[in-house]
């Protein structure tokens, strides 16, 4: 008899599929349930961790500018549209900004968890009551073709680190889908995490208390819990490395012995060869070179390219060619 009430099939066909692969894979999508999405949190405040804080002062000192290159020249009404808002900590400073300039804008925060919406949308009419939000539940690339319809300038903001997650070829895939259906008086604030010093970035996915370990070991007790599996967090491990060759950190969990692990939602006992590896995710790390390059193979312009004193972190502006 089985104790599971309902199965996220999304998720039990990724993990089957996942698991054929050599090496076996998880994505890092699968990291944000409520426990991974704490956690996260935990990791934006930890000293190692400076993607954040960094994105955080760039938009704190460059705010005028950037919104400057955002808005249309004329007051016309425009849409600040952000794919995957979350908390919405460092999208309030450009908010407030553009408030107090008197800009004639809507906010549209969009996210295919509507939670996050509504709880994104209190805190909001809270601190910002004169601010316009109108909230879209949708994958992004529907979100903006439905977005494409109205009159007026879009700007898009795809904060944090986020473009760093995907594989180059889907990279590309991304960013054109996303500049499809746009016009070219249109923009885009895209956040690039920027190659530095290797040792400087590897602590930042692996830190001192373990808090980045505890993120990554989170996803095996999503599957003991989602899709009835019996992995012993005891017997995996975080491992983390960056390669400064490619520019990427590659995360993984690690099985530190020969382990048979069965998940009932699947019907299938997958085994684990001592020291064998899931890989969880990748994060890329770009050069001012490598962004202008992917902006062009996405049909897309360098407008703006901002970046903190230590050129840590990168926030661009981008439009599409005409």
């Amino acid at each position: 008899m089985s104790h599971l009430a309902t199965v996220d099939t999304e998720l039990a066909s990724h993990v089957a599929a996942g698991f054929q692969k050599t090496p076996k894979t998880l994505s890092s999508k699968y990291f944000y349930d409520d426990a991974g999405s704490e956690l996260f949190r935990q990791i934006m405040a930890l000293p190692e961790y400076y993607p954040t804080r960094t994105e955080f002062g760039l938009l704190t000192t460059h705010r005028a500018a950037i919104t400057a290159a955002l808005r249309p020249a004329t007051d016309e009404p425009f849409y600040l549209i952000e794919l995957g808002a979350g908390d919405g900590l460092k999208t309030k400073i450009l908010l407030r900004e553009l408030l107090e300039l008197g800009a004639n804008f809507s906010y549209v925060p969009v996210d295919i968890s509507s939670g996050a919406l509504e709880g994104l949308s209190a805190s909001l009419r809270t601190e910002l009551p004169s601010l316009r939000v109108e909230p879209v539940v949708a994958e992004y690339t529907a979100a903006l073709t439905l977005m494409a319809a109205r009159a007026g300038r879009k700007a898009v903001l795809f904060l944090g680190s986020n473009i760093g997650n995907f594989s180059p070829s889907d990279r590309r895939e991304f960013l054109r889908a996303l500049t499809q259906p746009l016009s070219p008086d249109d923009r885009l604030l895209i956040g690039f995490d920027l190659q530095k010093a290797p040792r400087l970035i590897r602590a930042a996915y692996d830190d001192a208390q373990g808090v980045t370990a505890a993120f990554n070991l989170n996803l095996l007790t999503r599957l003991n819990r989602e899709l009835g599996g019996n992995f012993d967090l005891a017997h995996w491990q975080h491992y983390t490395d960056y390669d400064p060759i490619v520019g990427v950190v590659r995360s993984f969990l690690v099985s530190t012995r020969a382990q048979q692990v069965h998940l009932e939602a699947l019907a299938q006992t997958v085994d684990f060869a001592a020291w064998e590896i899931i890989h969880t995710e990748n994060s890329y790390k770009f050069t001012r070179p490598l962004v202008t390059q992917l902006a062009t193979e996405a049909g897309l312009e360098v407008q703006n390219f901002f970046t903190d004193e230590q050129a840590y972190f990168a926030d661009v502006v981008l439009a599409p060619q005409a």
